[in-house]
C-alpha cells in the first residue's frame, strides 16, 4: 500500500519551494523503490513551517517542516519515509503542534487536510452539508439562520451579514439579483482570503450558493484579485467541478433551484476593495465610489439588488447551516460573535494564520502564537486591521480582539491582520507612508480623499523637517478630522487614524 505523503501547493508554500520538494521526494522514493503517493494539499497556515512535509501514519499524520529542496536527501535518509523521527525537522503529530491544536478552526477546519480540488475529501469532512440544509429550507429561515449567528463582515465594516441579505431579499422579487464576493484582498498583512480560495475552495462555492438560495439570485462573481494567480486556476476548476457535480448550474442537486457563478479578475486598484468601486469595476467601468444611498442591496450591480460580502463571510456560512446558527454565537464575546480569521504578520517570528472566537487578547497572539519578533528586538508598535487602521502601542496589547473594544480605543479589527513592528521602527515614517498610501490608491472622486493626502504628505515632511513643527501640528490634526468627516468612503475617512495614532502615541518619532 502507498504511503500518502502530504505538501502544500498553496502560494506561500509555493514561493518557498514546495514543488520542488515534492518533487525530489517523489525521486527519492522512486530510487528506493518505495511506493508512496504525493498529495498536493492546501496550507495549514502555519507559515513559519512551510513547506510542511506530512507523511500519513496509522496514528495520524507526522509533519517535517520547514522543509527545503536541498534538505530531503537528509530526510530521507534519516527514515522519512517511515515517519521516524531522527531529525532536526521532524515535529510529531502535526494535530498537536500547539500553534494548532490552541485554534478555533470553523471556517478553516479543512485547510492543510485534504486535496483542495477533491469534492470528495471535501464531502467527507462535513462538506455541501450546509446547502443540502438549505436546499430543504424556505429562503427566509436561511436568512434568519445567519442572523442567528451573529455573523457580522468579515471584510472589514462589520456590518451584520443576516441583515444585509434580508435587505435583499425583501427586493421585489421579480427582478434579477446578484452575489457578489469581494476577493480583492488588499490590505498589508492579510492572507486568510487566498488562503480560503486556495486551500478549500469548495466552502467558498457553497457559501456563496447558499446566499443565492437564502434571496433569490441566480447569478454569482468572485472579484478576485489579480496578483492570486494560484487562487484564480484553483477556483475556476473547482466551480467546473461543481457544476458537473449538480452543487453549481440550473438545477443544483436536482431541486429545480440555480446557482450560476463566475471568477472576475480585479483590476489591481486598492480602491477596488470598497463594495460600490467594486461593482463600478465589475460592469466594466473605472473604479469610482458610488455615493450611498442607494445601498448595493437595493441598487447593486447592474443597477439590481445585490449581496456583496467577503471571502470569508461566505466561507463561514455552510458551517452556520450545517451545525446551525446558535452553534456559531456560542463562540465570541459581546456583540462580536462566531470565530476570527487573525493573520499574523510583519517582524514575527511565528506567521501564519490563526482562527479564534472573539475575545483573545492582541498580547496572547502576539506571544503565545507570535512567539516575539523575528529579529528578536522589542516590539514597539502593532497595527491591525490593513494600512488604514490605527498604529497601537504596547498599552493597548491587552485589548480583547472585539470590533467595539478596538472602536473604543480608535482602533480596528478590519480583516483581521495584524501586523508587528520592532523598537527601529520609525513611526513618523509609518505615517508618512499612510498619507503618501492614500494619495496613489485613491479614486479622486472626493476632495478630502484626494486633496488632503498630498497636503498630508506635505505638512508631515515639513514637521520632520523641523520647519515649525507646532503650527504643523495643528494643521495636520485639523486636515485628518476634515479627511475623516469629508470623505466619500473609507479609503480617505480612515486615512488620518494611523496618523493620528502616531501623533498621540509616538510623537517622538513625528516630530524627530
Amino acid at each position: 500500500m502507498a504511503t500518502k505523503i502530504y505538501v502544500p501547493c498553496d502560494t506561500t508554500a509555493l514561493s518557498m519551494g514546495a514543488d520542488e520538494v515534492a518533487r525530489l521526494i517523489e525521486y527519492h522514493a522512486g530510487q528506493k523503490g518505495v511506493e508512496i503517493e504525493i498529495v498536493r494539499n492546501g496550507s495549514r497556515g502555519l507559515f513559519w513551517l512551510e513547506p510542511l512535509v506530512e507523511i500519513e501514519t496509522a496514528t495520524g499524520r507526522i509533519g517535517y517542516g520547514p522543509v527545503e529542496p536541498d534538505e530531503v536527501p537528509g530526510l530521507v535518509a534519516a527514515g522519512l519515509f517511515d515517519a521516524r523521527s531522527d531529525h532536526p525537522l521532524y515535529l510529531g503529530s502535526v494535530a498537536d503542534i500547539p500553534y494548532l491544536k490552541r485554534q478555533q478552526r470553523l471556517t478553516f477546519a479543512r485547510i492543510g487536510i485534504t486535496d483542495p480540488l477533491s469534492i470528495a475529501d471535501y464531502r467527507a469532512l462535513g462538506g455541501f452539508e450546509g446547502l443540502g440544509k438549505a436546499l430543504a429550507m424556505t429562503p427566509q429561515a436561511i436568512v434568519d439562520e445567519v442572523k442567528t449567528s451573529g455573523l457580522r463582515g468579515r471584510g472589514g465594516a462589520a456590518f451584520p451579514t443576516g441583515i444585509k441579505w434580508q435587505t435583499v431579499y425583501d427586493e421585489p422579487g421579480q427582478q434579477q439579483k446578484y452575489i457578489v464576493c469581494n476577493a480583492d484582498e488588499g490590505d498589508s498583512g492579510t492572507f486568510a482570503d487566498r488562503l480560503a480560495m486556495e486551500c478549500d475552495p469548495y466552502m467558498l462555492i457553497e457559501g456563496m450558493a447558499i446566499a443565492g438560495l437564502a434571496v433569490g439570485a441566480t447569478q454569482g462573481f468572485i472579484y478576485l484579485r489579480s496578483e492570486y494567480p494560484v487562487a484564480h486556476s484553483i477556483l475556476e476548476e473547482a466551480i467546473s467541478r461543481a457544476e458537473s457535480e449538480g452543487f453549481l448550474g440550473a438545477n443544483i442537486r436536482g431541486s429545480g433551484q440555480a446557482f450560476h457563478l463566475e471568477v472576475r479578475l480585479a483590476a489591481g486598484a486598492y480602491i477596488c476593495g470598497e463594495e460600490t468601486s467594486l461593482l463600478e469595476s465589475l460592469e466594466g467601468k473605472r473604479g469610482l465610489v458610488r455615493a450611498k444611498p442607494p445601498l448595493p442591496a437595493i441598487k447593486g450591480l447592474f443597477g439590481q439588488p445585490t449581496v456583496v460580502n467577503n471571502v470569508l463571510s461566505f466561507a463561514a456560512v455552510p458551517f452556520i447551516l450545517d451545525q446551525g446558527g446558535q452553534a456559531y454565537a456560542d463562540y465570541g464575546m459581546g456583540k462580536s460573535r462566531g470565530t476570527l480569521a487573525i493573520q499574523l504578520a510583519g517582524n514575527i517570528r511565528q506567521g501564519g494564520l490563526i482562527e479564534l472566537a472573539f475575545g483573545v487578547s492582541l498580547k496572547e497572539i502576539l506571544e503565545d502564537f507570535g512567539g516575539g519578533t523575528f529579529t528578536g528586538r522589542p516590539m514597539k508598535a502593532v497595527q491591525v486591521g490593513g494600512p488604514l487602521m490605527a498604529y497601537m502601542p504596547h498599552s493597548q496589547w491587552d485589548t480583547p480582539m472585539d470590533y467595539e473594544a478596538f472602536a473604543k480605543l480608535g482602533a480596528g479589527i478590519g480583516h483581521g491582520g495584524v501586523v508587528v513592528f520592532d523598537d527601529t521602527v520609525d513611526m513618523g515614517a509609518q505615517a508618512r507612508f499612510a498619507m503618501e498610501f492614500c494619495t496613489v490608491e485613491s479614486c479622486g472622486k472626493c476632495t478630502p480623499c484626494r486633496i488632503g493626502s498630498v497636503r498630508g504628505v506635505e505638512v508631515i515632511d515639513r514637521i520632520r523637517a523641523g520647519e515649525n513643527p507646532d503650527a504643523n501640528l495643528v494643521l495636520l490634526e485639523e486636515l485628518c478630522e476634515t479627511m475623516v468627516d469629508g470623505s466619500l468612503c473609507a479609503m480617505g475617512g480612515m486615512t488620518p487614524f494611523p496618523v493620528q495614532s502616531v501623533m498621540k502615541h509616538f510623537p517622538e518619532d513625528l516630530t524627530a
